[in-house]
């Protein structure tokens, strides 16, 4: 997996990645009580604001973390918001895109980078 400064992971499946945000995150959100998720098919940038997660301390937006098209999202989600609390690097992922080039990924930390970064 890679990580953003901004506490998404990002794992790659075949020729999609897949977004959700890291553990540290879901517990620095405390209890999640609402995700809006982006429509398929939609191409973003990134940083474009995608995801919308709202929590019991909190609202907080899922930034895009590269340039691509949403192909896919997890609509548990919607449903079950909590699920993002319970296995935010498992179940709770939030969106998958598809690139152009996956070489792009080479810019985000590892494991250890990030966990350096959260210290």
């Amino acid at each position: 997996m890679k990580y953003t400064e901004e506490h998404e992971w990002l794992r790659v499946e075949g020729d999609l990645v897949v977004v959700g945000i890291t553990e540290h995150a879901a517990t620095q959100l405390g209890d999640v009580v609402f995700v809006e998720l982006p429509e398929t098919e939609t191409m973003v940038a990134a940083g474009d604001e995608v995801v919308v997660i709202e929590s019991v301390k909190a609202a907080s937006d899922i930034l895009a973390p590269v340039d691509g098209e949403i192909v896919a999202v997890n609509a548990k989600l919607v449903d079950n918001p909590g699920l993002v609390n319970e296995d935010p690097t498992g179940a709770a992922w939030f969106f998958k895109m598809k690139l152009d080039d996956l070489s792009v990924l080479d810019q985000f930390m590892d494991e250890d980078e990030y966990n350096d970064l959260i210290g």
